[in-house]
């Protein structure tokens, strides 16, 4: 029995500047028991491991799928670029599954990551991978790979839907409440898996890391998907579980409080997030230090944010400022 697992998570909930980005990755489980979702960092343990301590330590080039904020690494850091381990497990799984992306466009791009029409968010595209070397990562994927075929795992998809700082104001002067935004494209991801699997006749797991303090979901996974009715299975302040009626197979939704350390699907969509993210500041720290090039690059998060803001101010007039300045 086959299962489609499929993990969504955000990056860039939280900042001041910079898009929200939401990722999405669906494994296909050839080997499927029919019973509780697979630990797929056991089943894949031969290319797969769950921390950087562990990959020092082993040296077999597995690669490391975990929280990306247990991957990302300091902007302070001299010794190692801060996407080092984000990108490297990134490409790693793309390479897997057929995709090469030799600079951030083609990864853009693969992904569905539609970037903001910004002047700061344009700019050339910058090589990939930034870290380390192709033969690096080739082996890296190699390792992966020959894991995945020999568990009869496969990569279906890998995704991110990116809200930009216009359209997430939109989104909290119309409701209200930050959490629509991350909402949105939850949706636009269920629409996508629905639009594959819920006539396909394939058991799906879906998984997303918890909206804040929501403990209950069916309201908004009807409104999300027309046409699919969400019967509750369980509710509680740390999981809610509910079963999608109407699709071909056996269909479920979870959210989770830190699902992406429960599910590697998730950790994947949290590392496509958050480095979909990264990548675009990157971009937005390019555009604003060629016109001032004493200007410190900013993360985004609040204080400093407001650093960048007050340091920026002389190449930053007040119609650029509010179309930079996210609310809420």
């Amino acid at each position: 029995m086959a299962l489609i697992y499929c993990g969504i998570d955000e990056a860039g909930y939280g900042p001041m500047l910079g898009p929200l980005c939401v990722g999405l990755t669906t494994l296909r489980v050839d080997s499927w028991s029919g019973e509780h979702v697979p630990d797929l960092w056991k089943e894949l343990s031969a290319g797969v491991c769950r921390s950087l301590a562990e990959q020092r330590a082993d040296k077999k080039s597995r690669v490391v799928i975990a929280d990306s904020k247990k991957l990302k690494l300091s902007n302070q850091l001299k010794t190692k670029h801060p996407l080092t381990h984000l990108e490297r497990t990134g490409l790693a799984i793309l390479r897997a599954a057929g995709v090469t992306v030799p600079d951030d466009d083609h990864l853009f791009a693969a992904l569905g990551a539609k970037l903001p029409e910004e002047a700061w968010y344009r700019g050339e595209p910058v090589k990939l991978p930034l870290a380390g070397t192709e033969a690096e990562l080739a082996i890296a994927s190699n390792v992966l790979l020959a894991s995945l075929t020999s568990t009869h795992v496969s990569v279906e998809e890998a995704a991110v839907g990116v809200v930009c700082e216009k359209r997430f104001n939109e989104i909290v002067r119309a409701t209200g409440t930050k959490s629509e935004a991350t909402i949105s494209v939850i949706g636009d991801h269920l629409r996508r898996i629905a639009s594959r699997w819920k006539d396909s006749g394939e058991d799906v797991r879906i998984v997303c890391d918890r909206l804040g303090a929501r403990k209950t979901y069916a309201n908004v996974i009807e409104r999300e998907l027309a046409g699919t009715k969400a019967t509750p299975l369980y509710e509680s302040p740390e999981r809610s579980i509910y079963r999608l009626e109407g699709w071909s197979g056996d269909a479920r939704i979870m959210f989770e409080t830190e699902s992406e350390q429960a599910h590697l699907p998730v950790a994947c969509a949290s590392i496509y997030a958050k480095l979909t993210r990264e990548l675009a500041m990157a971009r937005f720290n390019r555009y604003f230090k060629e016109r001032l090039p004493e200007l410190k690059p900013t993360a985004g998060y609040y204080a400093d944010a407001r650093r960048w803001l007050t340091d920026a101010e002389s190449v930053v007039d007040q119609q650029t400022r509010r179309r930079l300045v996210r609310i809420g």
